[in-house]
């Protein structure tokens, strides 16, 4: 549901140059981790204990993979979906302060953000096959399950409960912006000096390059990749970007995202892209998705009431809105 923030070549990339004249050098490493595609880049003082680094970060990942992952059948989470409607899990305090930190974005966003989005039924398909629009009735019972304020948590004995059967949680609009929030902090906390780590759109970095310049992010045209609208250094600090570019279905003549509203079942419309900026690749994570869900007016307002947050959303026409943080002309 996310598109890529890689490297020189998707709607948010990085941009690197110059020469190194110090002794350290840069280690990149790409594979595959939570089902998607991952780019871990360290500043070593050589290539072996980069590539150390890197697999200490890939072990943090797994780690958190095996508590957040739908897929797992023996994940916490897989636990929680299958014990809904009859009886609560006791889970790790990790993933009770994930959950709650997610329920107090739905709160933040009004559900646009819902990570009991997985009870939806999913009868959009954007595969080529749907030639219709689905009924308001198959809507309706689509969305019966979700709602974020169903969700029981009981921080003292540690447990989630989720009482209707068929009701389930699912982290793909924020797991990943947390596996890198916890990467990053495990690097960090191990002294490496720089880095970035790109969960396939979800960025985070630290530190410097090795040439002692600041890490940039190119804001792009979604409709043309190879067109920068601006290059933006992110300091110790996040980016996630969603987008309905690569994604989506025409029915009698509309435009259709693959990004779907918890609330009401219907896919959103209205926007190409949303690019969110923070300290941390969690909130980016949740917030691009919200915004996207919320619309272009609602979502920038909702982001300049909150500190440390700027957006960067490209609509429909393909022009490109900020929140008020962000210093560059849109023109």
């Amino acid at each position: 549901m996310k598109t890529l923030i890689a490297l020189a070549c998707s709607l948010c990339c990085l941009l690197s140059f110059g020469q190194s004249r110090q002794t350290d050098v840069t280690v990149k490493k790409t594979l595959k981790l939570m089902g998607t595609r991952f780019e871990i880049t360290v500043v070593a003082p050589n290539e072996e204990i980069g590539y150390i680094n890197i697999d200490e970060a890939v072990s943090e990942i797994e780690r958190i993979e095996k508590i957040i992952s739908s897929w797992d059948k023996d994940s916490e989470t897989s636990l929680i979906n299958k014990n809904a409607g009859i009886k609560p899990v006791k889970v790790s305090r990790e993933l009770i302060n994930l959950i709650e930190r997610s329920i107090k974005i739905s709160e933040i966003t009004d559900g646009a953000f819902d990570i009991t989005y997985a009870s939806m039924d999913e009868i959009w398909r954007f595969d080529g096959t749907m030639d219709k629009v689905p009924s308001q009735e198959r809507i309706e019972k689509s969305v019966s399950k979700v709602g974020y304020q169903k969700i029981q948590l009981d921080q003292e004995n540690q447990t989630v409960f989720l009482p209707e059967k068929g009701m389930c949680i699912g982290f793909g609009a924020i797991g990943k912006g947390y596996a890198a929030d916890r990467a990053k902090d495990l690097l960090v906390s191990k002294d490496v000096k720089g880095g970035i780590i790109n969960a396939s759109g979800d960025l985070t970095t630290w530190g410097t390059k090795v040439t002692g310049e600041k890490w940039l992010v190119g804001i792009a045209n979604p409709l043309s990749k190879d067109k920068v609208f601006s290059w933006l250094p992110i300091i110790e600090s996040s980016v996630a970007t969603s987008g309905n570019y690569e994604k989506y279905i025409v029915l009698d003549g509309k435009k259709y995202s693959h990004i779907i509203d918890p609330r009401t079942g219907y896919p959103t419309r209205g926007i190409n892209s949303v690019s969110i900026f923070a300290k941390q690749a969690e909130l980016c994570d949740a917030l691009a998705t919200a915004v996207f869900i919320m619309g272009r007016d609602v979502g920038l307002h909702m982001v300049n009431q909150i500190d440390g947050v700027e957006a960067v959303v490209v609509d429909a026409e393909n022009k490109l809105h900020k929140s008020s943080g962000i210093m560059f002309d849109t023109n």
